[in-house]
């Protein structure tokens, strides 16, 4: 049996919190849609009425029926000067219309004392009253322990009674926050084992920033040492350096490590056209070199590595591409050999064999092109014009016979 791994989005939040991301309540609402379509477990919309956008998606969102997610509401423990029955954040929680609230707090005794300027021991009952308030009157409540392992290495006695103050109330999972993202992977994973040995019981989860370039790394970490959610954003967007990659920690759980599950075979193959909805909605180029769901994630050039592939794909990918929605791309650049053609003459629907003397012939005019600067890759339809053209009996007619260039500048 695998172990199921909850999938909890936080694009609508983390992600618009990017530099270059700015999400209309529209937007927000259509890449909900697709988040569900694909299966996410969760999809957190933001933090009700703190600004206008926030309060118009919410409001939106009470008329789309979610399939496969639950909509989530982030927002923080109350504020030290109120109750949680006073507390204006809390409220805006319960009154959003999302099934699911998310609430941070601080486990940093650091934080605690500077930022909030406030003992200890008042923390405490602030994340203990709030997750009260919050489970008295939503379906579940999660608890962001932001700066987690910064304050486990600071103090982990204080960041553990955090933990289990926010447990003991009720917080159906507690998640550990790498707020900074300057943890490492192996000490994601001796941190969260020390977890599970002083709270054996408690649901544990990963929110990972990607500061140093590991936030996929680890999560992948944290599941294989207990947790069973993890959070993220399509594409890594998010402030500063990013989020954890949904598009690569969600095959990394469902195909290559043993033992775990987070979306059906079906859901899979919508990776690709997932990632590149996002980036369109959020006028994003798409990242080419994206593992997985890039363009470029399964494209060969090279002569010796297209040739392998003919023979046997795996020898130069690591998975099918099919699997997450993607497919395979011959490129034809003056780097490529005959095998590069071959395989392209096929994908057009020509019929060319190993060993057809006409392969070194357009070889020989992709290479000579190529050095005059022809593009092959990004202009494709050049490539296919090029094979009619040196086709016997090729039916390509020549309708325009270029006369003259002027090329004017300014």
């Amino acid at each position: 049996m695998s172990t199921k791994i909850f999938l909890y989005d936080t694009t609508l939040r983390d992600g618009a919190q990017s530099e270059d991301v700015n999400l209309s309540a529209t937007d927000k609402v259509r890449i909900a849609r697709q988040l569900d379509y694909l299966g996410m477990d969760y999809i957190e919309g933001g933090w009700p009425g703190a600004n206008p956008v926030e309060t118009e998606f919410f409001n939106a969102m009470r008329g789309v029926e979610l399939r496969n997610a639950k909509l989530a509401a982030f927002g923080s423990t109350h504020h030290p000067s109120h109750t949680p029955e006073t507390d204006p954040t809390l409220n805006a929680l319960v009154s959003s219309g999302a099934r699911v609230a998310a609430v941070f707090g601080k486990s940093c005794p650091r934080h605690v004392e500077v930022a909030l300027g406030i003992s200890r021991e008042r923390n405490l009952e602030i994340i203990g009253n709030s997750i009260s308030f919050l489970k008295k009157n939503m379906e579940e409540a999660f608890f962001d322990a932001e700066h987690f392992f910064d304050g486990f290495k600071r103090d982990p006695e204080y960041a553990l009674a955090v933990l289990r103050t926010a447990r003991e109330h009720g917080a159906d999972c507690l998640v550990l926050c790498d707020t900074n993202g300057g943890t490492m992977p192996e000490e994601i994973s001796s941190i969260i084992r020390t977890v599970r040995e002083r709270l054996p019981f408690a649901p544990l989860g990963i929110h990972a920033h990607n500061d140093c370039e590991l936030a996929v790394a680890n999560s992948l970490a944290a599941v294989n040492s207990g947790a069973i959610q993890v959070q993220g954003t399509v594409n890594g967007i998010g402030e500063r350096c990013g989020n954890a990659n949904l598009c690569s920690v969600i095959p990394n759980l469902q195909v290559k490590m043993k033992g775990f599950s987070c979306l059906s075979g079906a859901s899979l193959t919508r990776l690709k056209s997932t990632a590149a909805f996002v980036s369109e909605v959020s006028n994003l180029a798409p990242f080419r070199r994206q593992p997985f769901v890039g363009n470029a994630a399964f494209a060969h050039k090279g002569g010796v590595h297209v040739s392998a592939i003919m023979k046997e794909s795996a020898l130069y990918e690591h998975i099918d591409p099919s699997l997450v929605g993607n497919a395979q791309r011959v490129l034809m650049t003056e780097q490529g050999g005959r095998s590069n053609i071959l395989s392209l003459s096929r994908t057009l629907g020509f019929e060319l064999e190993k060993g057809d003397p006409l392969l070194d012939v357009l070889s020989a005019a992709v290479k000579k092109n190529a050095a005059l600067g022809y593009d092959y890759v990004a202009a494709p339809a050049s490539a296919e014009l090029l094979f009619l053209r040196h086709m016997p009996d090729s039916a390509l007619k020549p309708y325009f016979n270029i006369l003259r260039t002027v090329v004017l500048t300014s």
